[in-house]
C-alpha cells in the first residue's frame, strides 16, 4: 500500500448503449477491473455518464446493471467512498443511488482537496462558452415540472423512449479531436483560475482522453470514456496520471 491514499477516476461508462447485449460484456469487463483495483482503492469518482440513460420512480429502477451496481454496494459496504457525478445521459439520477448503493451523488462540480492538492471535478456539460442548444435543453430537463409529467409515464414506455432517444442523440454527436484552447472545458477552467487556484480540472463528457498543463501549477485533464477505450485517472502521493485499464 503507497503511503498515501489511492483514488481512482473514471467516467462515460455509457451502460445500455449500443444495446442490451454489447452492454453486459462491457459491464463484466467494468466489474473485472473494479474486482482489480479494489483492495488499494480509497475513492472512487465516477465522473457522469455512467448510464446512458437513467430514470428513477418511487418504487421502480431501470432493468439490469446488477453485476455493476452490486459491486459498488461492495465498495461502499467496505467503507470505500464512491461518489457519482450526474452526465446529461443520467441526470435524472435521485436518491435509491445513494440509499440503497451507498453512493454519494454530485449534480454541480465539486471543489475539493486531496492529498495537499486542490481540484476541480466536473462532467463537463454545460461549461464553458458555446453549446447553446444543450444549455437551452439542460434547463428543460432539469425543470421539476418536466421530471413530475416523465414520472407519470408508465416505465415500461418511459426507459424504450428515453433508451431511444439517448442512442439517437450520441448517432448526432460528434466528438471532435482535442482542441487545445478552443477546448469549452479549457476555456471554463482558465475562467475559475482567474479566481481561484486548482492543482487539477478532471472532467468526462468529451470522450477525448486528454492531459494538458494550463500553467505551471495546473492541468487539465478529460478522462475519456469506457465504451472502447477504458481510460481511468489515478492519484497517489500527490499526483494524477492517466492510465488504460488492463482488461
Amino acid at each position: 500500500m503507497p503511503e498515501e491514499k489511492t483514488i481512482y477516476f473514471i467516467s462515460d461508462l455509457h451502460l445500455g448503449f449500443p444495446d442490451e447485449e454489447s452492454s453486459r460484456q462491457r459491464e463484466k469487463k467494468i466489474v473485472q477491473w473494479l474486482t482489480q483495483i479494489q483492495a488499494n482503492c480509497d475513492e472512487l469518482f465516477l465522473v457522469g455518464d455512467v448510464f446512458d440513460f437513467w430514470h428513477e420512480w418511487k418504487y421502480v429502477v431501470p432493468k439490469g446493471y446488477n453485476r455493476f451496481l452490486g459491486k459498488l454496494a461492495e465498495f461502499t459496504d467496505a467503507g470505500i467512498t464512491v461518489h457519482f457525478f450526474t452526465g446529461n445521459h443520467d441526470i435524472w439520477a435521485y436518491d435509491y443511488l445513494s440509499s440503497e448503493i451507498g453512493l454519494k451523488i454530485h449534480k454541480t462540480a465539486l471543489k475539493m482537496e486531496r492529498q495537499s492538492r486542490q481540484i476541480y471535478i466536473a462532467h463537463g456539460d454545460g461549461l464553458g462558452p458555446g453549446d447553446w442548444n444543450y444549455k437551452l435543453l439542460k434547463k428543460i430537463f432539469t425543470s421539476s415540472m418536466l421530471q413530475w409529467l416523465f414520472a407519470r409515464l408508465h416505465p415500461n414506455f418511459a426507459m424504450s423512449f428515453g433508451l431511444s432517444w439517448s442512442r439517437s442523440s450520441r448517432n448526432r454527436e460528434k466528438y471532435l479531436p482535442f482542441l487545445e484552447e478552443n477546448e469549452w472545458l479549457i476555456q471554463h477552467s482558465r475562467a475559475v483560475l482567474l479566481s481561484e487556484h486548482f492543482d487539477y480540472f478532471i472532467y468526462g463528457h468529451r470522450h477525448v482522453p486528454s492531459f494538458y498543463t494550463l500553467n505551471e501549477k495546473s492541468v487539465y485533464i478529460n478522462l475519456g470514456q469506457w465504451i472502447n477505450q477504458f481510460h481511468f485517472g489515478l492519484m497517489q502521493n500527490g499526483k494524477i496520471t492517466q492510465e488504460k485499464a488492463e482488461i
